[in-house]
């Protein structure tokens, strides 16, 4: 048996910093050095970031990923580390391509390389390219049509990059026939909920159908709407897990694998072969270097264990707001804090994320502001050890509505406007990025107002779903502990007792509750998931048991605040459909779930709906 040390460079990147991107390479790179590694592998696209959306479009980014992925090999030859392979991604086209309508322009690659010994060694791209979801690959990039397969060390070492795996046929079914015994695979996964136990089981399949061991490296960080997670892998040719990375975490992933010697005869060159999806795949062999590794004592691979459901969920909530802030040159945050649960979550969030001292709450009572909605802001902010100051609201509702005459619901809208120019203008006065604290419930009905509690520049709990902010709150609460680097220590728990216990309410008016407006958030949220995660038409959702009135009436408020929707200010996503980069209806539309009238089939056309909370 072989002997390889692999260690996976689980990094935290930024879009578009090149420059930044290939100091990490070289950082982390001398830090795999230093655990004896043979082999150092990055994400997908790590060079460049990912995803750079229409920069791929663009000549100049692509030229200067080209040279800089030159100068990187070289720099590292340059600073001593030349002689262990270096796996990254990066972008890259296809020179023999000329553009045509329908094709990316500039042929653009989602590439890898190998850089070994100052230079680029080689130069391999993405096969399959993903098209659902959040991804719009056919859009930008080219198909590769290669697999590397690099003698190291006595060790045959097969390159394919991230869709690769997740889709049949192309660089897996190729690496079987190729004979190599281990597959590395740089990836750019984002997280959504339960995709770690779906990334493991794939990889265990991968590695059986490719009959070979497996190392799976995924970014790690967040980019805009994206969270990326980790949590690489590494598993043996019959999917036994063999080491595994933190989850939203950097981490030098270091792992010894035994693998079967590669046959002795080796002979650079390139061999096509059937990918088995309707193409040719070719095969090109390279030699980097034929002498084993000598013998020495492996070490016993990390293994982390995964953080469950709602850890996760806060993990990638913290890591998302946390980078959105660092990458985009913020440095604190402000929010208005009502005293109730959704502001309460977002403000402990933001904590954990940048720590207390640069969060900043703004208390805004009105006249319709119950005393303990403002004692239990209090008791939050005491807690955390945020900053925060109160501006009551009523003097300026009162000056608006002597000059507009707003009764109703416009009257209750000017509220939180008025509270929206607040933020605003302190965020303009001071420099913070203001939070938004609207949950995915509350978008989807379009429970919220336009440019008043929608206003702001990040939304972190945008697609958390009401019932999941109850269970973030009493999941973070007993964290008092800590979990670095996402959870802060505290002596007490960070949330109120009764800003978890109260019925929601807006307070726009007296008395006022959630449940006026809308159903109790357990049978609501139930049905949006399968109305908008699902795509559940209207005659399905009865049939899966939810009433029919419910459902008319919340089809309705979904479909009528899709203008809104788009206006909300980008954050976190955590479930399969966010509302953003996953769910993308049309704002004029007049297509209508809803039965028409003595026919009891759906409308194909009906009157514009007017939403409501507008």
């Amino acid at each position: 048996m072989a002997q390889l040390r692999i260690a996976l460079a689980q990094v935290n990147g930024t879009v578009g910093d090149l420059t930044g991107n290939a100091d990490l390479i070289v950082e982390w790179t001398r830090r795999a050095a230093g655990r004896g590694a043979h082999l150092v592998v990055f994400p997908e696209m790590f060079l460049t970031g990912y995803p750079v959306e229409d920069l791929v479009l663009r000549k100049s980014f692509v030229d200067a990923s080209i040279e800089t992925i030159e100068a990187t090999a070289k720099r590292l030859a340059d600073e001593g580390l030349g002689s262990i392979p270096v796996v990254t991604g990066y972008l890259d086209r296809r020179a023999d391509v000329v553009d045509r309508v329908g094709q990316p322009a500039g042929a653009p690659l989602d590439a890898a390389a190998v850089l070994y010994e100052g230079r680029v060694a080689v130069r391999t791209a993405k096969h399959h390219l993903p098209n659902y979801g959040v991804f719009d690959e056919y859009r930008y990039f080219m198909r590769g049509d290669r697999l590397p397969v690099l003698r190291l060390h006595g060790v045959d070492v097969a390159v394919a990059v991230c869709e690769d795996l997740w889709q049949d046929g192309g660089p897996v079914t190729v690496t079987r026939e190729a004979g190599a015994q281990l597959l590395v695979v740089p990836n750019a996964s984002p997280y959504e909920r339960n995709k770690d136990d779906v990334r493991l089981e794939l990889c265990a399949r991968r590695a059986r159908e490719a009959g070979c061991a497996l190392a799976y490296v995924n970014l790690v960080g967040g980019q805009d709407e994206l969270v990326f997670d980790g949590d690489s892998i590494v598993v043996s040719g019959t999917g036994e897990l063999l080491a595994r990375g933190p989850q939203f975490a950097e981490d030098l992933l270091v792992a010894d694998v035994e693998l079967p010697d590669a046959p002795a005869e080796f002979e650079p060159g390139e061999t096509p072969a059937d990918a088995h999806d309707g193409t040719t795949i070719t095969i090109e062999r390279v030699l980097l270097s034929s002498t084993p590794v000598p013998p020495y004592a492996p070490e016993t691979p990390p293994c982390a264990e995964p953080l469950g459901d709602l850890g996760e969920v806060y993990g990638a909530l913290v890591l998302g707001v946390r980078d959105y802030v660092r990458k985009n040159g913020f440095r604190s945050v402000i929010l208005g804090l009502s005293g109730g649960i959704d502001s309460a979550l977002v403000a402990t969030i933001a904590a954990d994320a940048i720590g207390p001292d640069n969060v900043h709450a703004v208390l805004m009572p009105s006249r319709y502001s119950s005393d303990h909605s403002i004692t239990d802001a209090e008791e939050l902010v005491k807690r955390q050890g945020i900053h925060a100051r109160t501006v009551p609201i009523r003097g300026m509702v009162d000056a608006y509505e002597a000059e507009l005459d707003l009764t109703g619901l416009a009257a209750e809208n000017l509220q939180a406007r008025v509270r929206g120019n607040i933020l605003m203008g302190l965020s303009n006065e001071h420099g913070h990025l203001v939070l938004t604290t609207g949950n995915k419930s509350e978008l989807a009905t379009g429970y919220s107002t336009l440019y008043g509690d929608s206003a702001g520049g990040f939304g972190p709990i945008k697609d958390v779903p009401k019932v999941t902010v109850f269970a973030l709150c009493e999941w973070r609460n007993e964290q008092t502990a800590g979990l670095p680097p996402l959870v802060r220590a505290s002596a007490t728990p960070p949330i109120p007792r009764n800003i978890i216990d109260k019925p929601p309410s807006a307070e726009l008016r007296p008395g006022q509750l959630d449940t006026d407006s809308l159903p109790p958030y357990d049978v609501l949220d139930a049905l949006l998931d399968d109305y908008v995660e699902k795509d559940m038409g209207h005659d399905a959702l009865i049939a899966a048991g939810h009433d029919r009135e419910l459902v008319e009436r919340v089809i309705r408020l979904v479909d009528a605040a899709e203008y809104k929707r788009r206006q909300y200010p980008p954050g976190p996503k955590i479930t399969p459909k966010n509302f953003g980069r996953d769910r993308r209806l049309p704002i004029t539309n007049r297509w209508r779930e809803i039965a028409a009238p003595n026919t009891g089939d759906p409308a194909r056309v009906g009157k514009k709906q007017t939403a409501t909370g507008e």
